[in-house]
């Protein structure tokens, strides 16, 4: 390809680059900077702490529970009194009050081993809650992943159009020698110039297309200038061609994080469904307080009263009618057992017919890129002879155009099948779980 580095020295020779001063990126700085501020990585966290906190034994039920309560008062009364004998008893604003203070406790000793299925519950959606985050870190990782693999892509094309735009110009430079000393016509270096304002005019084009894609990759960084440039280490799409349908089945089955999440589900529902049956069992409880009261009076024969006490009990109990809301519950739990697995055989459905699905795309892809590879070869060395006879005057302008277009055609192709085979690459390690091999 000395031919292209020359045409592309030749026009940009006084051009200088910006940005170098920028530290560049790869892709695994752009998934770092995503994984630690992305808003939905962040938001994922802060539910997956709200169900830490709740699995705990004291939210489960094991342990007891201890109010103190106090409370101070009185009475302001007038008492009007006439007796038999004609006498009247009048007393005016007498101001009783009273103070009294106490502690419970209430303590739940049995109730069916609900206590111990609703701690396990708790468990399980700890773990969905981790499993969760999970997820939205590897979709996030895979969005990376992809953007940054577009982003790489558009910066070829670019490149490829600058090439075009280089190679159109320097036609219009020889063109326009040639019509100068009468070698050449007109309508040849007008010609020219048409097919330099095309290749100028897809150049800016594919700059919207390529800015675009920066801007996207900066909001899943999640960076504070969405409109910084970026400088990217990669100048290639690195495709992985070792990639295996039986052993990705085998990891998908095994570490799919949705099908794991859905058999946590599964595993809820049955917590679910032994919780509601525990109402059947008898239940005891322990009930313990110590309580003490203190009442003043302005009248009568006592001036105080204090009074301390400590209590206690045992309740024994058992629901013996409801409304059948018991079996109603029982019934609606069952369902649900058996909604969670027709949902998770549809998810692993899903999940394997999205892996079939996306690894025939990707192997497909593989022996095309052979053949494009080859096109592309053949296409950049029939350039670089007919641009010889171009100058010569051997070959036709729109002869030579046509090559042009070819070359460019076939690069194009071998772009989008290298964008292809890295996007089943990317889809194909999300789905078996191994995504995450991005950033190890």
């Amino acid at each position: 390809m000395k031919f292209r580095y020359f045409i592309l020295a030749l026009a940009f020779f006084h051009v200088g680059t910006n940005g170098s001063a920028q530290n560049p990126y790869d892709l695994e700085k752009c998934i770092a900077a995503g994984l630690e501020n992305n808003y939905s990585i962040i938001l994922s966290r802060n539910r997956e702490a709200v169900n830490e906190n709740n699995f705990t034994r004291g939210n489960a039920g094991f342990l007891p529970s201890l109010d103190f309560s106090g409370r101070y008062g009185g009475t302001i009364t007038t008492t009007e009194q006439r007796l038999t004998d004609g006498t009247e008893n009048i007393s005016k604003g007498i101001h009783n009050t009273s103070a009294n203070a106490g502690v419970a406790l209430d303590w739940t000793i049995f109730r069916g081993f609900s206590v111990q299925t609703t701690y396990k519950r708790l468990g399980e959606i700890q773990a969905i809650g981790e499993m969760s985050t999970q997820l939205t870190i590897e979709n996030l990782i895979g969005r990376i992943a992809y953007e940054y693999s577009y982003f790489v892509q558009q910066k070829r094309l670019y490149k490829n159009l600058e090439f075009a735009v280089a190679l159109s110009k320097e036609r219009v430079r020889i063109d326009e020698e040639k019509y100068l000393i009468g070698d050449g016509s007109k309508l040849q270096y007008l010609q020219s110039k048409v097919y330099f304002n095309v290749d100028s005019s897809r150049l800016a084009r594919q700059n919207e297309v390529l800015r675009s894609s920066e801007i996207r990759l900066n909001e899943l960084m999640s960076v504070d200038d969405l409109g910084q440039s970026i400088i990217i280490e990669d100048t290639t799409l690195i495709v992985n061609p070792g990639l295996q349908f039986d052993k990705l089945l085998a990891e998908t089955i095994e570490s799919n994080t949705a099908l794991l999440i859905a058999r946590r589900g599964k595993v809820v529902s049955q917590y679910d469904y032994k919780i509601i049956s525990a109402r059947s069992y008898p239940y005891l409880t322990f009930s313990s307080g110590y309580n003490t009261t203190l009442s003043m009076y302005e009248t009568g024969n006592s001036k105080s009263d204090l009074r301390n006490g400590f209590n206690y009990g045992v309740t024994l109990g058992v629901n013996i009618f409801d409304g059948y809301n018991q079996q109603r519950n029982l019934r609606n739990a069952r369902v649900e057992i058996e909604n969670t697995d027709l949902e998770y055989m549809q998810i692993e459905q899903e999940v394997k017919a999205d892996l079939l699905s996306i690894f025939s795309g990707y192997a497909n892809n593989l022996r095309l890129l052979r053949l494009e590879e080859e096109n592309l070869a053949t296409a950049s060395e029939n350039l670089e002879i007919a641009f010889e006879r171009y100058k010569l005057g051997d070959l036709s302008g729109l002869e030579l155009r046509e090559v042009q277009k070819s070359l460019l055609d076939a690069e194009e192709r071998v772009l989008l099948v290298q964008f292809q085979i890295k996007s089943a690459e990317i889809s194909l390690l999300q789905i078996s779980g191994h995504i995450l091999d991005y950033i190890n």
